[in-house]
């Protein structure tokens, strides 16, 4: 059996990151696109691309059928299905052998088996791997809290909830149903005891078709937000403190594998306690098998130096694996960037990304075997985030000797990256890194709850980092009109013969708003007037792009990019993103007191109130459904509903309005009260 041309079915990081292997072993490669996707980086990666019509997923990406299609005529010989989308479903995958083609992932009869959770650990149980009890929804009782809602059918966060109390069980159930449908086209749903702190351990299997088992490291993937995860690192800081756990790990692992006679690359993903009900240490309980790639294979490439899609599709073409896998060597450790503002409870972001640079050019889709940063990324500048797909934007991995200088390079990596445009979760990621707790390997799956979102999410520059930001802004935008005049270019920005009124300009920041003052005379700046928090200022340098200023006696570069009204300046003070203040108010954009707006675009699935009815602060008003998740939109005061301009099924744009709460006249209502 031979491969020759590879169709990916999916999108986004994930295609580009198969193509990759593709090109570096001389195989063709086959994209597909949905009409949201026409023009994703992916699409451009392939050597030749497929249109599948529509936007949402159910329509494309979903659709095995037009995918088996577009193979054909496309003329490939093998289909790689990335992660999510149809990477787990049985049908697909016997669709595709049925069509005569190569099938990159496990055979359809394993996929089956792991493809329910509630089947699947059942089946481990009878293999004499440990496991956490499937709990029917219909049985769970008071005693049973807190619950895990899980979707049997798929992962990545969808379909899964906490429920604390009993009340609100039927709710979340009927949520995460919603969810699994709309992510997986399967709404099984079941329960299982939630441990609050539990440490998320996953082992990396290969198997070929001649009874060779690779458990190829551990990683972990604790640090979670919404049961996805943020931060994934091999191998284990739990495991490596553990004596014996990894040989116990992996073999669990290897008996899972065999059990349902597996191959090709696959996941066993474990819950894991640093102490178990019999004082036993590192003790661990099966969650799931994964029957497809990681997003996380980065950092298990990183350390063992294999390329996990150049096996699969070498074991896909009847390749043998080598009696032992390789040795771990080195640590890596990959943060998931998202389109996402982790401080307004991960509310995920549209727009565009206008610039996504690394300080230092970066191996992209590489298999580091040296100190230095991977990134493996699904946009480039310009592209346009929408609503239809999961929000992450680039995984950015870093391989080091030892943890301490992975994690030390990758946070200095991402605080001096350029991510312009999209708000995204980069300063949370930092945080993380250079948080005492994640440094001494103290992480569990309530890292942001013990730690506090408002601490892990603020930004990485202070409030006088901010200041002198909009300062740099303020000069960097003067020189640019000097710049771009038609007459008297030459003059600096404000420029008068005699002593006048200084510039001013307003920005607004996430710290606060910044009523920028200065004048530029013969003797140079003067920014009195604007308390920046730093006795001497000095204009060293002054560039449309590049501002460098003397503070206090230390030369700082602020390097300054505009896209309309929307600032970013990047100086070892670190990034800050401002946005002018106009200096006259637009009355169009002026909204009533209780106006609900729009977040985020999406597509309206539920309504939870109705004109005229009385709500309160933070009740439900309606549910909207924006990539791949479902957001409840709630009241911003209380109220009477005098508004709703949005019914079910309906889209809505970014900023909206959707609803409108009045509040009591407090006359009125101290009148009847008298």
């Amino acid at each position: 059996m031979t491969v020759s041309r590879v169709l990916v079915a999916n999108r986004g990081e994930i295609a580009r990151r198969v193509f990759a292997t593709c090109r570096r072993t001389g195989l063709a490669s086959v994209a597909v696109f949905s009409d949201a996707d026409a023009r994703s980086p992916h699409v451009d990666d392939a050597d030749v691309a497929v249109r599948l019509p529509g936007h949402a997923p159910a329509d494309t990406y979903l659709r095995g059928d037009r995918i088996v299609e577009a193979a054909i005529a496309a003329g490939a010989d093998a289909v790689h299905p990335g992660y999510g989308f149809l990477s787990e479903n049985a049908g697909f995958a016997r669709s595709v052998q049925d069509a005569g083609l190569t099938w990159v992932g496990p055979p359809p009869a394993s996929i089956e088996q792991m493809g329910s959770k509630v089947e699947a650990k059942k089946l481990m149980a009878a293999a004499g791997v440990p496991v956490l009890a499937e709990l029917d929804p219909a049985a769970v009782t008071a005693a049973d809290l807190p619950v895990l809602v899980k979707a049997s059918a798929g992962g990545g966060g969808r379909g899964m909830r906490v429920v604390r109390d009993l009340a609100d069980l039927d709710g979340q159930l009927a949520a995460a149903r919603r969810e699994a449908q709309a992510a997986f086209g399967d709404p099984t749903v079941f329960c299982e005891r939630y441990l609050e702190t539990g440490r998320h351990i996953e082992v990396q299997v290969l198997a070929d078709r001649y009874g060779t088992v690779w458990a190829v490291g551990e990683r972990e993937c604790s640090i979670q937000r919404r049961h996805q995860k943020v931060v994934e690192e091999a191998p284990s800081p739990l495991v490596e403190a553990v004596p014996g756990m990894r040989e116990r790990l992996f073999e669990a692992a290897r008996l899972a594998a065999t059990a349902i006679g597996y191959e090709g690359a696959g996941t066993v993903e474990f819950l894991a306690t640093g102490t178990g009900a019999d004082g036993q240490a590192g003790e661990f309980y099966f969650l799931e098998m994964n029957t497809r790639l990681q997003v996380e294979h980065p950092v298990t490439e990183c350390t063992t130096g294999l390329d996990l899609v150049d096996l699969q599709l070498h074991i896909a073409a009847g390749g043998r694996l080598d009696p032992e896998p390789p040795a771990v060597r080195g640590h890596s450790i990959e943060v998931r960037l998202y389109a996402e503002d982790p401080a307004r409870d991960w509310q995920p972001q549209s727009g565009t990304v206008h610039r996504l640079a690394l300080p230092t050019a970066p191996a992209e889709f590489a298999v580091l075997r040296e100190t230095g940063v991977r990134l493996d990324s699904g946009v480039v500048d310009g592209t346009e985030v929408g609503v239809h797909y999961d929000p992450m934007l680039a995984k950015v991995v870093s391989r080091a000797p030892t943890r301490a200088v992975a994690a030390r390079l990758l946070a200095a990596t991402l605080a001096s990256a350029e991510v312009h445009g999209v708000r995204t979760n980069r300063d949370l990621l930092v945080n993380v890194l250079r948080h005492p707790a994640f440094l001494a390997g103290d992480t569990d799956t309530a890292f942001f709850d013990t730690h506090g979102l408002d601490v892990l999410s603020a930004p990485l520059a202070d409030r006088q980092a901010e200041a002198v930001s909009a300062l740099a802004a303020a000069l960097a935008d003067a020189a640019h009109r000097r710049a771009t005049a038609s007459v008297n270019a030459g003059l600096p920005g404000g420029w008068r013969n005699l002593p006048s009124q200084p510039q001013v300009k307003t920005f607004t920041g996430d710290l606060g708003e910044h009523e920028v003052r200065y004048r530029l005379g013969r003797t140079g700046l003067d920014t009195a007037g604007f308390d920046i928090g730093f006795e001497t200022v000095v204009l060293l340098d002054l560039r449309p792009d590049r501002v460098v200023l003397e503070l206090d006696g230390l030369r700082r570069e602020f390097r300054v990019a505009r896209y309309a009204d929307a600032v970013h300046v990047e100086s070892g003070l670190g990034p800050v993103r401002l946005r002018e203040v106009p200096r006259f108010t637009d009355p169009s954009t002026q909204v009533a007191a209780g106006s609900l707006l729009a977040p985020m675009p999406g597509a309206v699935i539920r309504l939870g109130a109705e004109v005229g009815d009385t709500v309160t602060a933070g009740q439900p008003i309606l549910w909207l459904d924006a990539m791949k998740m479902e957001h409840t939109i709630t009241a911003p005061t209380s109220g009477v509903l005098t508004e709703l301009n949005v019914t079910v099924g309906g889209q809505v744009a970014v900023g909206a309005l959707l609803a409108v709460v009045t509040e009591p006249d407090a006359h009125t209502v101290e009148g009847e009260q008298a």
